[in-house]
């Protein structure tokens, strides 16, 4: 079944609300505080479907196509951005917002990396909750006060020899060329070989942000969401060996 957009009640909201919406969560208390702040914002019971574990998701997904997601990543028996990815991979435009307790830069890098839309720390209040649902129902990408400050402050740190490669892979970017270049493929190669970002950085003597600009390069060239897609398209297009 087709998700579904609602025009919500205009007492609790003027924006349409997108339907159904999944809640992964398996906390019973979390869950009845995320049924109420969406209730706040004009959704009734029946456009909800909850599971409480990856298995359980990910066969709700393959089920039924959703318009919006709230999503935990620690599961009795998973990581949330494996179902991250299985909805991206469904729908390229939905919105999809971790609520995790999870504040590590590995496991939001991955959930950012597998098409979360935004990020958020299950401490926030119910208010801030509330905004960043908002957020992502206006097309935006919330991410948590917390997590955006640690991300700038390792930018920051970035050494400025680095700074300049960074910045030639933003100005490759914006060229909307959709032809990889010569340091795209190579790391495309690097990626092939089953090298982390890490390792590749350290291969190419650059930092990892740089090699993880490339890699948005790269997807957003080839029109994917995966390095797997990413290493399929680029052989399909005999860009790879």
């Amino acid at each position: 079944m087709p998700a579904q957009t609602t025009a919500s009640p205009s007492t609790a909201s003027d924006l349409p609300l997108p339907t159904p919406v999944l809640v992964v969560e398996d906390e019973l208390l979390i869950q009845q505080r995320l049924a109420r702040i969406l209730a706040q914002l004009g959704y009734q019971p029946d456009m909800l479907c909850f599971a409480q574990t990856l298995g359980a998701a990910r066969q709700q997904a393959g089920q039924r196509r959703h318009a919006l997601a709230l999503v935990d990543l620690g599961l009795p028996d998973g990581n949330g951005t494996e179902l991250i990815a299985q909805l991206r991979a469904q729908d390229a435009g939905m919105g999809i917002l971790v609520i995790s307790a999870w504040s590590t830069e590995e496991a939001i890098l991955q959930a950012l990396r597998a098409g979360a839309t935004g990020y958020l720390l299950k401490e926030r209040d119910d208010l801030e909750v509330m905004l960043s649902i908002r957020s992502v129902l206006r097309g935006g990408a919330p991410i948590d006060p917390f997590i955006a400050r640690r991300v700038m402050t390792e930018f920051q740190q970035t050494p400025p020899a680095d700074a300049v490669a960074v910045a030639a892979a933003a100005e490759d970017a914006a060229a909307g060329d959709d032809v990889l270049s010569a340091r795209e493929i190579g790391i495309l190669h690097h990626v092939a070989s089953g090298l982390s970002h890490r390792e590749t950085a350290e291969r190419l003597h650059i930092s990892r942000h740089t090699v993880e600009a490339h890699i948005r390069n790269i997807y957003r060239k080839l029109a994917v969401n995966s390095r797997l897609r990413a290493i399929s398209e680029a052989r399909a297009r005999g860009l790879m060996d």
